[in-house]
């Protein structure tokens, strides 16, 4: 919707006069909205963007759509969150899929051309993104694109969603075994690293429980988290008949990872939480 303003002049007599200002209002007969279909985010992940574009009055075509892809300044550059996933657009008119139009990049921008819009219809352009090295990851980050719609008739207009940085633990879990070969009735050590590219520890609330059933059973099992003993009952328990061993809810805790940016480059740099809980016993 765009503002205008108006006045007369009325002369006569070697007099002037003016009118009032009479103020009106230009309702654009095409809106635009967008959507992310993913809320969330973390480096890596492809983020699907839906741009809606409805008309409530005659057609318009050969539209050109940009996206900024979140760019934003650092220091003196630019840098730009979200890279194009390429042949990822998809074109509907009415909801019936259309031949690719013309997808270019230009500067920082996504630019899709040759869009057409129907009188008293939609027409929705559908493209993917990843999440690449230049996003912010620490907690409460977002990263927030504009999509501008022009062409010849129409005022630009604009439409912008933001997505927020996933919060909580995000876990992972290796084992190692130790040594190889073992000899038989010999002592086997298993080593389970479990590190936490998350943005948050994940907390004795968050009631982590690593369990693992050993084949062959092992005896004389003992167990120790970061190099400290733990004890049978209180942080673990282990059935010497099934083999079955089993961390006890909330003796697991991991912090959370750490995220730097380079000063220089801008790139976003994770280093993961981690411990270390090792188990020890006989073949």
């Amino acid at each position: 919707m765009a503002q205008f303003t108006n006045q007369a002049q009325l002369s006569y007599n070697n007099t002037v006069t003016n009118s009032n200002i009479a103020v009106g209002e230009i309702v654009g007969s095409l809106t635009i909205s967008k959507t992310a279909v993913n809320e969330t985010y973390t480096q890596g992940d492809t983020v699907t963007y839906v741009i809606n574009i409805v008309s409530t009055g005659t057609a318009a075509n050969g539209l050109t759509l940009s996206d900024d892809l979140g760019a934003y300044t650092f220091g003196q550059s630019t840098l730009v969150p979200l890279t194009y996933v390429d042949g990822s657009v998809k074109y509907f008119i009415n909801g019936i899929l259309q031949p690719q139009p013309t997808v270019t990049q230009g500067g920082t921008d996504l630019i899709i051309s040759g869009i057409n819009v129907p009188a008293g219809g939609n027409t929705a352009i559908v493209y993917e993104a990843l999440v690449n090295q230049f996003a912010p990851l620490d907690s409460g980050s977002e990263i927030t694109n504009t999509a501008t719609l022009s062409g010849t008739g129409i005022t630009p207009i604009t439409a912008t969603e933001t997505i927020t940085v996933q919060s909580g633990p995000l876990l992972t879990i290796t084992k190692s075994i130790s040594p190889v070969p073992v000899a038989e009735n010999g002592t086997v050590t298993y080593t389970f690293l479990i590190q936490n590219i998350g943005n948050t520890e994940a907390s004795t609330e968050d009631n982590v429980i690593l369990t693992d059933t050993f084949d062959p059973i092992l005896t004389n099992v003992t167990a120790s988290y970061n190099g400290t003993a733990w004890t049978e009952g209180t942080e673990y328990t282990y059935n010497d008949v099934t083999g079955l061993f089993s961390t006890t809810s909330g003796a697991i805790t991991v912090p959370g990872a750490t995220y730097t940016q380079d000063p220089v480059s801008g790139v976003w740099q994770l280093t993961p939480g981690s411990v270390t809980l090792t188990v020890t016993g006989t073949i």
